[in-house]
Parts: structure tokens; C-alpha cells; sequence
């Protein structure tokens, strides 16, 4: 048999076997291809960044290394990324973290009328005495002047509340004392990948306003396993708390932290998304 003197000059880069590429399961691609080259004028043509990759159209180059053996051949390791089917963005990997944390007995939801809504029954912790909760009416403590009685030891400065002075009343042992009760507080932090960098700046500016569906600057940042509505008494009980956000090659990678209020957010302080 001839021995074979010529071969390939590789002046154009030659893709190598074992070429991989995976999916993190939430839509972002990521996918490594070896090339082999000899010409140095060459190399450009798949290590530019945003280059196709070659087993998957949906991934651009976004970083690469170069060897050269011996022969000065060189071999090119090219990075890929992208996100899954084409899409903009890829959906969020969530996590959450629910707790308490000390807030004044004065802002009980069940403090001065029965919070329905949320599970309560019963009387409400302080009350509104014979009044309503738009004009409350408590009676005088007896033997003290310019002290009048709630629920519960419940103590105001007048009849018709103002402040409120303490639970003064040893008797009612459960409250007696006691300023402050231990809130559940839930808190929903993710991250996501997307070309988009318009998405980025509109999640940026929605930072402090809430949402009623999990939806901020048309992303949906809760899985629907969670719940779809988050409302209650016409309030929205979604904030968007916190946004950061990194180049992550050709793709934006965002951060995002959420608080969840069972109560709502007031709409005329927390403006809506």
C-alpha cells in the first residue's frame, strides 16, 4: 500500500468527535465542541463570540481555549450557551423560605376585628368595644383616669382608641405585658437566563411593586405549582424585593427575591407592576 503523504491542511477548522451539550432542566443549553485547526488566520470562524454552534443552532459561542501541540496544530475547545427551543428566556428555579419574625401585636391582622379572611374566629385581641372599627367606643377603667379597656387587658388612651397604651391587666395571663407576636413571613427568591436585555431593565424598575398573578414586566417568576392568584381583599400579596442581574455570555443571568404578604400590600404605597 502507498504511504499517504498528504493530508488535511487545516486551514479551516475540523470539527472533532465528542461533542456535548446538556440541559439544566429549566431551558438554559450549555454545549462544549472541539475543533482541530492549522492556521491561525482561521480560528475565527468558531471561536467569534455569538458563532453558531454546530450541534445545536439555539447556542452561540460565548468563550473558547486554544492548545497547540508539538506540531503547532492547534486545538480549539469552544463553549456554547444558549436557551432551550429558542425561547427568550428560560423559566425560573425557584426556591422559598418560610418563618417568623417579631412585629408589633398592634399590627395583628386580628388585633381590633376578627380577620376572616385568614382563618381567624372568635373575638379579636383588643376589639373596638361597643363601637365599630370606624368609630370604636371602649369603656372606662374603672378606678384610673384617661384609661379605657379593650379585650384582653387591652389598654387605649381614649374611648374612642388613639394610642394604645399596653396590655395592663395581670389577669389575662396570655397577653399581660406583651408587645409584640411572632408574624409568619415567606420569602421566594430565583433565578433565571434570558437574551433579553429589555426584560432585565423592566424587571429593574418593577423592584418594589407587587403583582397578583407572580407576574413582573410579563414574567412569570412563580411556578404554577405554587398558586396562579395571589390576592386578597382586591390586595396583591406579591412584592418584588430585590433584582440583580450578570452577563452570563450572550445571555443575561437575573436574581430576583420576592416577599409574599398573607395580608396584601397596601396599593396606595406598593404601586402594582
Amino acid at each position: 500500500m502507498a504511504i499517504v503523504k498528504n493530508g488535511n491542511a487545516l486551514t479551516t477548522p475540523v470539527q472533532q468527535p465528542g461533542a456535548k451539550i446538556s440541559d439544566d432542566g429549566y431551558g438554559l443549553l450549555t454545549a462544549t465542541v472541539v475543533w482541530k485547526a492549522d492556521d491561525s488566520a482561521a480560528l475565527g470562524s468558531v471561536v467569534n463570540r455569538g458563532s453558531t454552534c454546530p450541534i445545536n443552532a439555539n447556542c452561540a459561542a460565548h468563550r473558547y481555549s486554544i492548545t497547540y501541540d508539538a506540531l503547532e496544530v492547534a486545538t480549539l475547545t469552544v463553549d456554547y450557551v444558549g436557551i432551550d427551543g429558542g425561547a427568550t428566556s428560560t423559566d425560573p428555579q425557584i426556591t422559598g423560605s418560610q418563618g417568623l419574625t417579631s412585629e408589633s401585636i398592634t399590627t395583628h391582622p386580628n388585633f381590633f376585628e376578627v380577620a376572616t379572611a385568614l382563618g381567624f374566629s372568635g373575638s379579636p385581641i383588643a376589639g373596638v368595644g361597643t363601637g365599630s372599627i370606624a368609630t370604636p367606643a371602649y369603656p372606662a377603667v374603672a378606678g384610673v383616669s384617661d384609661q379605657y379597656a379593650g379585650n384582653n387587658g387591652a389598654t387605649f388612651e381614649a374611648a374612642i382608641g388613639r394610642k394604645f397604651l399596653g396590655f395592663r391587666k395581670p389577669e389575662f395571663k396570655d397577653f399581660y405585658g406583651k408587645t409584640n407576636y411572632l408574624a409568619p413571613q415567606c420569602s421566594l427568591s430565583g433565578v433565571f437566563y434570558t437574551s433579553s436585555s429589555a426584560l432585565v431593565v423592566n424587571l429593574r424598575n418593577a423592584v418594589g411593586k407587587t403583582s397578583g398573578d407572580g407576574t413582573f414586566a410579563s414574567k412569570n417568576l412563580v411556578p404554577t405549582y405554587m398558586g396562579t392568584s395571589f390576592t386578597i381583599s382586591g390586595k396583591n400579596q406579591l412584592l418584588l424585593a430585590q433584582v440583580s442581574f450578570e452577563d452570563f455570555g450572550l445571555l443575561y443571568k437575573v436574581q430576583y427575591e420576592l416577599r409574599f404578604n398573607r395580608e396584601g400590600y397596601v396599593a396606595s404605597v406598593y404601586a402594582a407592576a
